[in-house]
């Protein structure tokens, strides 16, 4: 077995959703929704499969698909795709395995940043690249151009970043979309840009995507999620954006991956994405809804809670909350002792993993969150005796 994955265990979602599973707790931590997503979605996937092919679709993707994408962001981010820019993929963590598969070379280092989603580091190592990691910190999370200046090199070829930040839940600001833009045009990097959770964001805040500032444009790959913007987490299909020259770098890396993604879901998220805007505005809302009641929960429990501006998750600080705990044992205490699943921050490092902030997420409905906040309740009053 290759040495990147010899030693690797399970992924921190699929380990604690197992826990959940096996004892009953509530699970807050894997990040799906309670609900159904757009009904019109649902059944226009349901009228494809029967109605419409079911052979291979087109490598890149549906044209009608590919054209939805571009119409999408050129409505809600003004950017000016064109269809031929856009290939689709099985989920926004296969279009990341094609990007860094088709622009990452044995020894080229790229940077990205911490803490992040745990498939990045096993995909930069696996094809053989060196992952150079910025370490940003709560409560936060904000890149400076010093820690950037600090971390490249001559080797270094590609910027890797996630903006909205999971798990931090934070968005980072114009200025410092404006920094990093200027830092890879003044260092010829090309910046892969995981913008899955651009439609979920809070308090009126509108996300900015990297590849329309100044420079970008030619250098960037933009990743985006039909999972993530109609809730239906289980649909994996996905997107990378790139100019002409990139897009067909991309390609051939996805050729060889999945090559194709089914049909009749392509069918039903070009559908979506061309009617479905009202049902995304009003999906915000009760996201920012479900974070306000954890938010107001946990920390009527005596928790301590980060900001968080955008994706489904909102973060504790234990140190802060007088919780003298790694995030590591905490989690395995609120499983085992109150029946509510976390997910440890730690697990997004991987390098000095240990932390003391928690990741609860608020995608569900208001009964389940009232039910965890009860138990954190209960099991932090009985914990301070």
């Amino acid at each position: 077995m290759h040495p990147v994955y010899a030693a690797m265990g399970t992924t921190i979602f699929e380990a604690m959703s197992a826990r959940a599973r096996e004892t009953g707790a509530i699970n807050l931590g894997q990040g799906f929704s309670d609900g159904r997503g757009p009904e019109p979605v649902l059944q226009a996937a349901a009228r494809a499969l029967l109605e419409k092919s079911n052979q291979y679709p087109p490598m890149p993707g549906l044209t009608e698909l590919r054209q939805e994408v571009a119409n999408h962001y050129a409505r809600h981010q003004g950017l000016n795709l064109a269809a031929e820019e856009v290939i689709v993929t099985s989920g926004a963590t296969e279009a990341l395995a094609a990007a860094i598969l088709a622009l990452v070379e044995p020894g080229d280092e790229v940077i990205c940043f911490a803490p992040l989603y745990d498939a990045y580091v096993p995909l930069i190592e696996r094809a053989g690249g060196v992952a150079r990691q910025v370490r940003l910190a709560p409560p936060h999370w904000r890149i400076d151009r010093a820690a950037l200046e600090g971390a490249v090199s001559g080797r270094t070829r590609i910027l890797l970043l996630n903006n909205p930040l999971n798990p931090a839940g934070s968005m980072s600001s114009a200025e410092e979309l404006a920094m990093i833009a200027d830092f890879c045009v003044s260092h010829d990097l090309i910046a892969i840009c995981d913008e899955v959770w651009e439609h979920v964001t809070f308090d009126g805040a509108r996300h900015l995507p990297l590849i329309g500032f100044p420079g970008m444009r030619e250098r960037t790959v933009k990743i985006g999620s039909a999972g993530k913007i109609f809730a239906l987490t289980g649909w994996k299909v996905g997107w990378m954006c790139a100019a002409p020259e990139l897009a067909r770098g991309l390609a051939k890396a996805h050729q060889f991956l999945t090559f194709t993604t089914p049909p009749n879901l392509q069918w039903a998220v070009a559908e979506g994405l061309a009617t479905q805007d009202g049902w995304v505005q009003q999906a915000r809302h009760g996201f920012q809804h479900g974070r306000d009641r954890l938010k107001a929960g946990l920390e009527a429990a005596g928790l301590v809670t980060l900001p968080s501006a955008a994706t489904y998750f909102l973060c504790a600080d234990l140190a802060a909350s007088g919780i003298d705990m790694d995030d590591v044992t905490f989690g395995r205490r609120l499983i085992e002792e109150a029946g509510v699943v976390t997910i440890p921050v730690s697990a997004f490092y991987s390098e000095a993993p240990v932390t003391n902030v928690v990741r609860f997420a608020f995608c569900k409905q208001d009964a389940v969150l009232d039910d965890a906040i009860a138990r954190v309740g209960d099991w932090m009053r009985r914990r301070n005796g």
